[in-house]
């Protein structure tokens, strides 16, 4: 059981680590059938090209190989649906998110790009995920792992569900290295991104609190060593956009 004194962040805010996952669904049951949108409003569209980068790298085979591939923390199904795409007969897919309001915005985008026989969605916890050892040949999460009360904990089940060989990919936000973007990026984050949610959503706050938890996201050497930490070798990172994202890696030896 947690201690009562236990805290963590909600974006700026210190709460009761028990709390944090309510109000971060919350958020999601708030934005969920605008979250897409307001990805390409946000990023310029080029969250498309960070989550095209991360499947370039997942590299799913093109035949018909099996491939079972957990997306976690995905609801709408963005990264599965690209992964099947790229990916041959053999492969499928099982997102995995806590809020049942993005998955069901996800199964309804499934079913109208015919990829409901190859993606499925599964209502779940990232720190306590209710799959067999060793079930997956890869494991991916974009930009939802900041919203993980006990991000070592979900690395630690990611680890486990994984089949030797198996590879971790996560996409998140990361810390601006470009002098002068950054203060351009966090002038637009903080001083754009909420009206703008609140516009297009009804939601600032909600779009307040991802633009803070980005702040609040261990720098990308540290987040490296909580991977390292859950048993993956060959850990790496690369940024992307002067910063702005970071893919991490990892593979299940």
């Amino acid at each position: 059981m947690d201690r009562e004194d236990q805290t963590t962040h909600f974006g700026f805010r210190d709460v009761p680590l028990g709390d944090k996952q309510t109000l971060v669904n919350d958020v999601f049951h708030s934005v969920a059938r605008r979250y897409d949108l307001m990805n390409d409003l946000m990023s310029g569209g080029l969250h498309r090209v960070w989550k095209d980068a991360m499947i370039t790298t997942l590299n799913p085979p093109r035949n018909d190989a099996p491939f079972s591939l957990l997306d976690v923390a995905g609801g709408t199904g963005d990264i599965a649906f690209r992964a099947a795409k790229a990916a041959g007969s053999g492969f499928q897919a099982t997102v995995c998110d806590i809020n049942p309001d993005m998955l069901a915005v996800g199964r309804e985008r499934a079913t109208k790009q015919h990829r409901d026989h190859q993606v499925s969605f599964v209502e779940g916890n990232a720190e306590t995920l209710a799959f067999a050892d060793r079930g997956f040949d890869a494991y991916t999460i974009a930009f939802g792992i900041r919203n993980v009360p006990r991000i070592d904990a979900a690395l630690r089940e990611a680890f486990r569900v994984l089949r030797p060989g198996g590879r971790f990919l996560c996409l998140e936000f990361s810390t601006v290295d470009v002098p002068g973007l950054d203060k351009i990026y966090d002038l637009f984050s903080f001083k754009m991104i909420p009206p703008l949610g609140r516009a297009v959503t009804g939601d600032a706050d909600s779009y307040r609190y991802l633009v803070e938890s980005i702040r609040k996201f261990p720098k990308p050497n540290a987040f490296a060593e909580m991977i390292r930490d859950a048993g993956f070798a060959r850990v790496s990172w690369q940024a992307l956009s002067g910063g702005i994202v970071a893919l991490h890696s990892g593979w299940r030896l």
